[in-house]
């Protein structure tokens, strides 16, 4: 078991390999995304449940616009149930979900429901949520880039103030911490465009297990693993 005086506070999940284990089964790529979302459920449950301060999902991405509309439909419809659900659920989880993206490409039934459920769970105290949906991790840099650039012509800032706090503090994430570490599932060995700037000293695990079948106890020696390394953060 892991040591709970050296928790990770801050961890990153790329959810992969829904498809892949619904094609095993000889099942449509929206029932694999419905079991993940089961499998997502339960472990931000057990991530609340065990004091993890921050979790980051990748729900969608700015590049999965190009799969099939179909699929593209059937998970856009399970994510505004899913926002939904947790609105409903806010007094009772303390479970404080934001979600990270451009919501201004998504219906507005959807952004109503994103809005609905940040404002609902805005002042729970348990873990903080992080959804990625319609993220892109350099066009997050290019917006803070481009907002950051706003104030330098404006004449609020000069060019020399500029820092990487206040880059950070431009993007989704701003007043969080970087996550400590990040875990992908399926056995890809890539981050795809996901918090390039936020992962720069993050330890990476990658687990050859598709994301319906992570448990509990994946998490568990994910915590472990990562208690077994020495970050350096640059240092001998």
């Amino acid at each position: 078991m892991y040591d709970k005086k050296y928790m990770p506070r801050h961890i990153a999940i790329i959810m992969d390999g829904n498809r892949r284990w619904a094609k095993a089964r000889g099942k449509s790529a929206s029932f694999g995304h419905k079991e993940g979302a089961k499998t997502l459920e339960k472990i931000v449950r057990y991530a609340n449940k065990i004091g993890l301060e921050y979790i980051t999902v990748y729900a969608f991405s700015t590049e999965n616009w190009k799969r099939a509309e179909d699929e593209v439909k059937a998970l856009m419809l399970l994510l505004q149930n899913y926002l939904d659900d947790y609105a409903k659920r806010a007094d009772t989880e303390n479970i404080k979900v934001k979600i990270l993206g451009d919501i201004s490409a998504l219906s507005v039934g959807m952004q109503k429901s994103i809005q609905n459920c940040m404002e609902r769970t805005k002042d729970n105290t348990g873990v903080t949520f992080n959804i990625a949906l319609n993220y892109g991790g350099r066009d997050e840099i290019i917006r803070a880039v481009k907002s950051i650039a706003k104030e330098v012509k404006d004449g609020k800032i000069d060019v020399e103030d500029i820092t990487e706090e206040m880059i950070s503090n431009n993007l989704y994430t701003k007043e969080e911490p970087d996550p400590d570490l990040l875990i992908r599932t399926s056995g890809e060995l890539r981050l795809s465009n996901f918090l390039p700037w936020q992962l720069v000293y993050t330890e990476f695990l990658f687990i050859d297990k598709n994301w319906p079948d992570f448990t509990e106890d994946d998490l568990d020696n994910a915590i472990v693993e990562f208690q077994k390394r020495t970050r350096k953060f640059g240092a001998n």
